[in-house]
């Protein structure tokens, strides 16, 4: 049974990444890191729905967890589910703010870090390299904002060449800004 806590931390986190993603990020066609900067590839390109695409590139990690790392299947499988079914729905959003690119990518980093952050901090996410970066702290003891910050810097450089300069620079910073307070928010407090 997952505990209410935990459940409240996805919905939240959830709520917050689809709105980051689909309020800041897809107007200006920026990137996340990770599975989510690549389903948001497949849905600039292709016009493919991102959340679908975030579940369906996830599933080889999760078969990986479910035979070897079973706890951040459980703790992770309702992330994924949560956070792509929201996404798609709340993808209409994408028609509702008229900001500038860096006002987009300060308020839409910042949204999308606290999402992260607070599933982080109960143990649960997203699914995809959120997962890895996780499987990577635990392996390494390394702190998994971090990680993550490493991963989404190797995706959004692989990918310049089809974002451009400018989407390229501004994807980067807004990709620095959720590791950095996915980092600052999952840390345990000291009482």
């Amino acid at each position: 049974m997952v505990p209410i806590q935990k459940v409240t931390a996805i919905f939240i986190g959830s709520l917050l990444v689809s709105i980051g993603i689909n309020g800041f990020l897809v107007p200006h066609h920026l990137l996340d890191g990770g599975i989510t900067g690549v389903a948001l590839i497949l849905h600039y390109s292709y016009g493919f729905p991102t959340g679908l695409a975030m579940f369906l590139l996830s599933s080889p990690i999760f078969i990986y967890a479910w035979f070897y790392e079973r706890a951040f299947f459980y703790n992770s499988f309702l992330g994924l589910l949560v956070a792509s079914t929201m996404i798609d729905l709340f993808a209409p959003l994408s028609n509702e703010f008229s900001l500038s690119i860096l006002t987009s990518v300060l308020l839409g980093g910042s949204i999308i870090g606290i999402g992260v952050g607070i599933m982080v901090r109960f143990e649960t996410n997203t699914g995809g390299t959120d997962m890895v970066a996780q499987f990577i702290s635990k392996a390494f003891s390394l702190n998994v904002g971090i990680v993550m910050i490493l991963i989404d810097a190797v995706i959004v450089t692989a990918a310049f060449q089809t974002l451009g300069m400018e989407t390229f620079i501004f994807s980067s910073l807004a990709i620095f800004l959720i590791g950095f307070l996915t980092s600052f928010i999952s840390k345990p407090m000291h009482t």
